[in-house]
C-alpha cells in the first residue's frame, strides 16, 4: 500500500502540470481532459525516469510521508507532467 500513495501524488501533480502548460502554452493545449490525462500520465512516468536520472529525487519520492518525500513527489509529477502534456499537446496540434 505504500506504493500507492506517491503514485497518486505523482498523478495529482501530473495533472496540476499538465493543465499548467496547457494553459501558459496555447499551442499545446488538447482541452482540459487531454491536458488532465496526458499530465498525470507522465507525471507518474516522468518521475520515475527523474529519479532513475536523478539519485537524490529518487530517494525523495519513495514512500515516505515526510514534507520532502510529498514535496518531491508533487512537483516532481507536476513538472513531468506538464512536460510531457506540451510535448504530446504539439505534436498532436501539429498532425492535424
Amino acid at each position: 500500500m505504500n506504493f500507492l500513495i506517491p503514485l497518486i501524488m505523482q498523478a495529482v501533480g501530473g495533472a496540476a502540470g499538465g493543465n499548467l502548460f496547457g494553459s501558459l502554452i496555447k499551442g499545446a493545449s488538447m482541452g482540459s481532459t487531454g491536458n488532465t490525462v496526458a499530465g498525470a500520465l507522465g507525471g507518474v512516468l516522468g518521475t520515475g525516469a527523474l529519479g532513475a536520472v536523478i539519485p537524490a529525487l529518487g530517494s525523495m519520492t519513495g514512500g515516505g510521508m515526510d514534507i520532502g518525500s510529498i514535496l518531491a513527489n508533487l512537483v516532481g509529477g507536476g513538472v513531468a507532467g506538464g512536460v510531457v502534456q506540451m510535448i504530446v499537446g504539439l505534436i498532436k496540434n501539429r498532425m492535424s
